[in-house]
C-alpha cells in the first residue's frame, strides 16, 4: 500500500517545469525587468517628456528672486535631484511603508508657482526662498497629516470619477503643449512664429510616421525617434540653443539649506497647504490613471503610500532647494503612449534625474531639445491621457441620463478655467487656487454629483468603486 503512495509523489515531483513557466509568464507588466536595450531609451522618452516641467519652477521661481545665473542654475540642479529621489522611492518603495509601486514620476509641480511668486513679492529679497521654504515644509507636514484619508475616500471614485478626472488631465494641460510648440516664451518676438510651428508640426509628423509603419519596439520609442530627429533638424535653422552647456558647471551637489534656512509665515504656509489639497487631488488622479493604464487598479493603499512619498518628498525638498513634488502627468502620457508598463522603467530615469541634478552639465545637454519639438510630441502624450479618461468612461454606464448629467457637469466644470482664466478672479483667494485647477475643479464636482446620485439616499444605484484593500 506503500508503493502506489509513492507514485504520485513521485510523479508530483516531475511538475516544477510547469510551475516555474507558470511564474514567469505570471509576471505583471508593472513588475517586468527590461533588457537594458529597451529599458534605457524608454526611461529616456520619461526624461525628455518631463525635464521641461521640472526645471520651469526653479527657473521661474529662482528669477523672480532675482537670483543670478549660477544660484539659478543649482536651484534646477536640485530640483532634478529632489525629482530623482522622490521618483526612486515612488516606484521601487519600501512595501506598506511608501511608494505606489507603479511607474510614476514625481517632481516638483508648476500648481505652486502663482502661490510661491506671491510669497516671494511680499518679502524682501535674501528672504524670499527662506518664507516660501517654510511654507513648503509645513505643507508637506500637512500631506504625510492627512494622506491616509484620501486612500480611505476610493470607494467615491468609481470608474464614472476617474474617467472624468482622468480626461480633464489630458484636456486641461494641452495649453502646455500649444504653447511649447510657439516657442515657449510668450514674451518672445518670435513667440508663434511659423518656424516653430513647422517645427512642431514636423516632430509630430515623425511620431505618427513611425507609429503607423514602425515595428515591435520601435514603434514604442516612437516619441524618443520624434524628439531626436525634430532637434537634428532644428540645428541646422538655429533653432536649438547651446547656450546653456557654456554656463552649466560640470559637477553641482545640492548644498542643504544654500539659498537659507525656513522662515514659517502663517499666511505663506495657508496658501502652500491649499495648493497641496490641489496636489494630493491631482497625484491621487494620477495614480488612479495609471493603474487603468497598467491593468492594475490604485486602491487605498496604493493612493496612501504614494501620497506619503509626496509629503516625505515636500517635507524634505526644501532642505536641498526643492519645492512641492507631485504627480507628473505627461509621464502618464508616455505610459499611455508606449504601453511600456514597467517601474523599473521610471525607476532608471529617476536615477537619471539624479544624476542630471548631480552634474548639470548632462542636464543642460537634454535642455538642448528645442521647445516646438517638446511641442509636437507633447500633444500626442496629453492627447493620449484623456483617450485614457475617455476609454474609463466607456465603462461607467453612460446609458444612465444621471450618470450623463454628472460626466456633463464635472466636464464643464474642469474645462472653465481652461476657457475662461478670469472667470475666478472676483473669488477668494483659497477658491480660485482650488477652482482655478480644472482638474480639482472637475475632480471635486464629479465627487460630489456621484454622492448625490449614486449614494445619498439611495442603495440599488450604488455606482461601482474601486477595489480597495
Amino acid at each position: 500500500m506503500a508503493q502506489p503512495a509513492r507514485e504520485p509523489a513521485k510523479g508530483s515531483c516531475s511538475t516544477p517545469p510547469v510551475h516555474t513557466e507558470d511564474a514567469v509568464t505570471s509576471v505583471h507588466p508593472v513588475d517586468e525587468k527590461l533588457h537594458p536595450s529597451r529599458l534605457v531609451p524608454a526611461a529616456l522618452q520619461h526624461i525628455a517628456a518631463m525635464y521641461a516641467g521640472v526645471v520651469t519652477p526653479p527657473l521661474i521661481i529662482g528669477q523672480a528672486c532675482g537670483l543670478d545665473v549660477a544660484a539659478r542654475t543649482r536651484l534646477i540642479a536640485a530640483s532634478l535631484f529632489i525629482a530623482g529621489i522622490a521618483t526612486i522611492v515612488q516606484t521601487i518603495g519600501i512595501k506598506g511603508v511608501v511608494g505606489n509601486r507603479l511607474p510614476f514620476v514625481n517632481a516638483a509641480s508648476s500648481a505652486g508657482i502663482a502661490p510661491m511668486l506671491a510669497i516671494a513679492e511680499t518679502n524682501d529679497k535674501g528672504h524670499q526662498l527662506p518664507a516660501i521654504y517654510g511654507a513648503v515644509m509645513v505643507a508637506g507636514v500637512f500631506c504625510l497629516a492627512i494622506g491616509p484619508f484620501f486612500g480611505r475616500l476610493l470607494r467615491f471614485f468609481p470608474p464614472l470619477v476617474t474617467g472624468v478626472v482622468i480626461t480633464l488631465i489630458g484636456v486641461t494641460l494641452m495649453p502646455v503643449p500649444v504653447g511649447w510648440a510657439q516657442g515657449g516664451d510668450k514674451t518672445a518676438a518670435d513667440f508663434g512664429s511659423m518656424p516653430h510651428l513647422a517645427l512642431a508640426a514636423f516632430t509630430l509628423v515623425v511620431i505618427l510616421m513611425i507609429q503607423r509603419f514602425g515595428k515591435g519596439f520601435v514603434k514604442q520609442v516612437a516619441l524618443l525617434f520624434g524628439l531626436l530627429i525634430g532637434t537634428l533638424v532644428a540645428i541646422p535653422f538655429g533653432m536649438a540653443d547651446f547656450s546653456g552647456l557654456k554656463s552649466a558647471p560640470l559637477a553641482a551637489l545640492p548644498t542643504p539649506f544654500a539659498f537659507g534656512g525656513p522662515v514659517f509665515q502663517p499666511a505663506a504656509i495657508l496658501s502652500l497647504c491649499i495648493v497641496m489639497l490641489v496636489l494630493m487631488t491631482e497625484s491621487s488622479a494620477g495614480m488612479l490613471a495609471l493603474g487603468e493604464i497598467c491593468d492594475r487598479r490604485a486602491d487605498a493603499r496604493t493612493i496612501t503610500r504614494g501620497l506619503r512619498t509626496d509629503g516625505i518628498a515636500t517635507l524634505i525638498g526644501p532642505v536641498f532647494g526643492g519645492f512641492p513634488t507631485s504627480a507628473f502627468a505627461q509621464n502618464v502620457g508616455v505610459v499611455s503612449l508606449t504601453r511600456v508598463r514597467s517601474r523599473y522603467v521610471v525607476a532608471v530615469a529617476g536615477a537619471a534625474l539624479l544624476v542630471l541634478g548631480a552634474f548639470p552639465v548632462l542636464g543642460a545637454v537634454v535642455s538642448l531639445v528645442p521647445m516646438p519639438v517638446l511641442g509636437g510630441a507633447g500633444i500626442v502624450l496629453f492627447g493620449s491621457i484623456a483617450v485614457s479618461g475617455i476609454r474609463t468612461l466607456s465603462e461607467a454606464g453612460l446609458d444612465d441620463s444621471s450618470n450623463i448629467i454628472l460626466v456633463a457637469v464635472a466636464l464643464g466644470a474642469g474645462i472653465i478655467p481652461l476657457a475662461a482664466p478670469t472667470f475666478y478672479e472676483e473669488f477668494p483667494a483659497w477658491a480660485q487656487t482650488v477652482l482655478g485647477s480644472g482638474i480639482s475643479a472637475g475632480a471635486i464636482v464629479a465627487v460630489l454629483l456621484n454622492l448625490f446620485f449614486n449614494h445619498l439616499g439611495t442603495r440599488s444605484r450604488t455606482a461601482p468603486a474601486l477595489k480597495s484593500s
